[in-house]
C-alpha cells in the first residue's frame, strides 16, 4: 500500500450571494467533508475557483481552513504560478500555516506561455526546497504536455515530490507508464478529473483519487474495495455512482458541489464568482435527480 491513499476531495469556496467570502460557509464546507470520512482534502484548487481568488483571499482561505480542520485530516494547499518566487513563496507560507502537502501544475500563462521541460523542473525543484511534499497535477487546463520520462526523472530526482495527480487523456496507460518506470518514487498516484476514469486508474495502480465535495461518501467505497482486493465490489459501487460523475464532469464542472451543499444546507448560497455563470436550470434538475436515490452526506448534512 502506497503512503497517501483513499480518497481526497477538492472543497468548493463558499461565497456569500454578495459575492464575499462566507467564513462561516468555509468552516461547514470542511466539516461536511470530514464527516464523509474523507483521508484528506484539498483547498485552493480549480474546483474551489482559485483563479477567482484574490491573493489575499487566498491567504485567509487557508489560514481559515487549516485553523479550522485542526489536524483531522490532512490538508493539500493548491499554490500554482507561472512566477517560480511566487510559487516558492506560496508554498512556504502553506508549510508555515501547518499545511501537510502543496499541490501545483506546471508553470503556464494563459494559451501560450509555457515552461518548457527544463523550466518545469526548476521549478518544483525550487518548491521542493521548502520541505514540504508535493503533489503534481498534471491536467488538461495547464495545456502542458507531461510526458513519463520527464514525469519518471521528476519523482526519481526531486525528494519532496511524492504525489503525483494524473487527469489527462489517458490517465490509465500514463499512471501503469509512470509507476513500471518510477513506482518506487511515487508515494501518491492519484487521479482526478471527479473520478471519470477511476476504475480504470484504480486497475493501472493509482491508491487515491481527488474527486469533487459532491458524493466523496458515495466513491470512497469504490477505493476502499479496490484497495482491499474487491474489485467485483469496487465495480459494483462504481457502476452506481458513475452516473452521477458523468454528470458533474460533462454538464455542472465545480458548480455541482455547491449546488448540493445548498440543497443540504451546507451553505447557504452557490454564488459563483463572473464570469462564471450560475448552473442552468436544467442540468441542476437533473443533478438532484441523479443525486436522490443515492442519499449523500451533502444532500442533507444541514437540514
Amino acid at each position: 500500500m502506497k503512503p497517501y491513499n483513499g480518497i481526497w476531495p477538492v472543497a468548493p469556496t463558499a461565497f456569500n450571494p454578495d459575492g464575499t467570502l462566507d467564513d462561516d460557509g468555509n468552516r461547514r464546507v470542511m466539516d461536511c467533508m470530514i464527516d464523509q470520512g474523507v483521508d484528506g482534502l484539498c483547498i485552493l484548487a480549480n474546483y474551489s475557483e482559485q483563479f477567482l481568488l484574490s491573493d489575499a483571499e487566498r491567504e485567509t482561505l487557508t489560514r481559515l481552513s487549516l485553523e479550522h480542520v485542526a489536524g483531522r485530516v490532512p490538508v493539500i494547499v493548491t499554490i500554482s504560478h507561472f512566477a517560480t518566487d511566487i510559487a516558492v513563496a506560496r508554498a512556504r507560507q502553506a508549510k508555515d500555516m501547518g499545511a501537510d502537502i502543496v499541490m501545483m501544475m506546471a508553470p503556464y500563462h494563459g494559451a501560450l506561455l509555457k515552461g518548457a521541460p527544463t523550466q518545469i523542473f526548476e521549478q518544483f525543484a525550487r518548491v521542493g526546497e521548502v520541505g514540504i511534499p508535493i503533489m503534481l497535477q498534471d491536467a488538461p487546463l495547464s495545456g502542458v504536455e507531461l510526458d513519463v520520462p520527464l514525469l519518471a526523472r521528476m519523482a526519481r530526482e526531486i525528494e519532496m515530490l511524492k504525489l503525483l495527480k494524473i487527469e489527462s487523456v489517458g490517465t490509465a496507460a500514463k499512471l501503469r507508464a509512470l509507476l513500471a518506470t518510477a513506482g518506487d518514487h511515487i508515494d501518491g498516484p492519484f487521479d482526478g478529473e471527479e473520478g471519470i476514469t477511476l476504475l480504470a486508474d484504480l486497475d493501472a495502480g493509482a491508491t487515491g483519487t481527488m474527486t469533487s465535495a459532491t458524493i466523496p461518501d458515495q466513491i470512497k467505497p469504490v477505493v476502499t474495495h479496490h484497495l482491499a482486493g474487491d474489485r467485483d465490489k469496487a465495480r459494483e459501487a462504481y457502476a452506481r455512482v458513475l452516473p452521477v460523475i458523468n454528470h458533474e464532469n460533462r454538464q455542472c464542472g465545480f458548480r455541482a458541489a455547491k449546488e448540493t451543499m445548498l440543497e443540504g444546507g451546507v451553505i447557504k448560497s452557490a454564488f459563483c464568482r463572473h464570469p462564471i455563470v450560475p448552473l442552468p436550470p436544467e442540468p441542476l434538475a437533473a443533478l438532484m435527480e441523479l443525486l436522490r436515490p443515492l442519499d449523500p452526506v451533502a444532500l442533507r448534512w444541514g437540514k
